[in-house]
């Protein structure tokens, strides 16, 4: 565990940087999917220090394997 993560009784905390190794998307697309309740929610440190927890974002990572979603690719339109 690095320096940036926490560790609470019964819960790990993770900073941005190793949620960024985990997640290969950016902090504008992780902001907006958490702001649309599409992913797991920060927890505020402080007023500049924000972590997630690990459980939640492993839990988010296997129920998109689960799910077998596609990503639509921008500028094709499915054909009926």
């Amino acid at each position: 565990m690095s320096d940036g993560d926490r560790t609470l009784p019964g819960k790990t905390l993770i900073n941005r940087k190793t949620l960024r190794a985990m997640i290969p998307l950016s902090d504008r697309a992780i902001f907006n999917m958490e702001k649309r309740g599409d992913f797991p929610r920060r927890i505020a440190l402080t007023s500049r220090n924000v972590a997630w927890d690990l459980e939640e974002i492993e839990e988010w990572i296997e129920s998109r394997k689960r799910s077998g979603a596609r990503a639509d690719r921008p500028g094709v339109t499915a054909v009926a």
